[in-house]
């Protein structure tokens, strides 16, 4: 099965690579207003290709490169000691570096959502090399390289069950993405609806399908349990895109194609950490719930927290994979007290990095375009460039 293990490895490494070009990219880029959907493309595109050179040099080693309880080290720091011919389990090493490294594109470009309209681009480089580095990466390591949090860790034998990110992903990138909507605080003007639902629409549908690999790839292998998650994402994506819907009609009276869009990514969030572990039925329940505990989760955000998380990524991605991982507590499929207590902490030290770095990130690169610039937008003003002839 080596072969068979390494084709579909490479197969899930394209689609969760693309994820985020252009599937993540078209989604937030329709949510925005027309003068700055090139603001959010370039967002994506310029996160993926920092990301990857800073998971080369040193975010794979720290994730992935030793065995200790906190961090991995820098023994495989810029691929230090790998080769086309050294293994990791029964793929490539290289193709698990490769792998790992589009997790650490997609989970600082979730947060994007949080800031879009209004963010100092050069604060958004900074911030998401410093934040993938000294978060993401520290906590892929307690869970998935072998760390505190995981088999044999503080909770004993039975660590906690994480399979393809609730805590790793989606838990830190909607901690960091309302962490930075409060410090930056709300947009001047966000009355305007999505410019463009079809582009959401479009995205939503390449995250679906790239979820595949994001969630079926992280078994590591091309077996039973690589279709399995598979199957169950499809069905708890579904299932949250119908209860998404019908939840809407009933509230507002109408169905929206972007609510529905919406409810596919909360199913998707709310399985990924469970998909290694759940089975079909379970799979529709979580996914019926998370179309409405997440459009819940939008609302208390937007009216009543009055907090302008921009695409909703907390209440979507964040309680989506809370959510989620204590489901697999719920099924029997984990530990109470491991899946809890995993979120907790991983918790507190998110909020805690997060913080620290926004403060010292803003010290040296504004974290808030000017007035005049949010007005006239993010595309002409910062990109000179523009997407349309007349914006709005």
């Amino acid at each position: 099965m080596v072969g068979a293990d390494t084709a579909w490895i490479i197969v899930a490494t394209a689609l969760v690579l693309f994820m985020t070009l252009p599937g993540l990219a078209l989604f937030y880029g329709g949510l925005v207003r027309a003068r700055n959907v090139l603001s959010v493309f370039m967002h994506c595109y310029a996160i993926a290709c920092l990301m990857s050179v800073a998971w080369f040099a040193l975010g794979y080693s720290i994730a992935f490169g030793g065995d200790g309880m906190i961090w991995g080290g820098l023994d495989r720091a810029f691929l230090n000691g790998v080769t086309a011919d050294t293994l990791s389990g029964t793929i490539p090493e290289v193709l698990f570096f490769a792998f790992q490294m589009t997790f650490a594109i997609i989970t600082p470009a979730l947060i994007v959502g949080a800031y879009v309209e209004r963010i100092g681009f050069g604060f958004v480089l900074l911030f998401s090399l410093l934040w993938m580095l000294l978060c993401y990466a520290p906590v892929a390591h307690w869970i998935w390289g072998g760390g505190m949090l995981a088999d044999g860790g503080i909770f004993g034998e039975t660590g906690v069950k994480d399979f393809a990110g609730g805590i790793v992903v989606h838990e830190t990138a909607g901690l960091a993405a309302i962490l930075i909507a409060v410090f930056l605080g709300p947009r001047k003007d966000h009355s305007k609806p999505p410019h463009n639902p079809g582009f959401v629409m479009i995205g939503a549908s390449m995250l679906w399908v790239g979820w595949f690999g994001f969630n079926g790839g992280s078994q590591l292998a091309a077996d039973g349990g690589a279709a399995m998650a598979m199957t169950v994402t499809h069905i708890s994506a579904a299932a949250a895109s119908l209860s998404w819907a019908l939840w809407e009609k009933i509230k507002f009276g109408k169905a929206s194609l972007v609510g529905m869009v919406t409810g596919t990514i909360a199913g998707l969030a709310s399985i990924t950490p469970a998909s290694g572990f759940v089975g079909p039925v379970e799979a529709l329940v979580i996914g019926l719930v998370a179309g409405v505990l997440c459009q819940e989760a939008v609302n208390f955000v937007r009216n009543r927290l009055k907090i302008d998380d921009t695409l909703d990524v907390f209440a979507v991605h964040g309680v989506g994979g809370i959510f989620g991982t204590i489901m697999i507590a719920a099924f029997g499929a984990g530990s109470w007290v491991a899946q809890l207590g995993s979120l907790l902490i991983v918790g507190v030290f998110t909020v805690v990095v997060t913080v620290l770095l926004i403060v010292v990130v803003r010290a040296i690169t504004p974290l808030r375009v000017d007035a005049e610039t949010e007005v006239n937008g993010l595309d002409l003003s910062v990109h000179g460039e523009r997407a349309y002839d007349h914006v709005s």
